[in-house]
């Protein structure tokens, strides 16, 4: 499980890219860079790194499930992700 700094460091950051979307999308329709270097560094969505939801675990994340692999072979095996088998052939 990752610390529980780092994972709150994402969800900071996440909310800064919320509410700074708007004012970024028009700063750059407007061509006005200036203006989009005195936002937050923060407020950019390049900033942001997928974490598992349950452990905050950075590497092996499934974007479809939101989880890591690990996570999801537990949940998977115990039969809690409905709609997924394990495959036998």
């Amino acid at each position: 499980m990752a610390r529980k700094s780092v994972i709150a460091r994402e969800r900071k950051r996440q909310r800064l890219v919320e509410k700074y979307a708007d004012k970024r999308a028009e700063l750059k329709a407007q061509g006005d860079y200036e203006a989009l270097d005195k936002l937050p560094r923060n407020a950019s969505p390049v900033r942001l790194h997928n974490r598992c939801k349950l452990t905050g675990r950075p590497k092996g994340y499934m974007r479809k499930f939101g989880i890591s692999r690990v996570t999801f072979r537990e949940l998977a095996s115990n039969g809690k992700i409905p709609g997924i088998t394990k495959a036998s052939w």
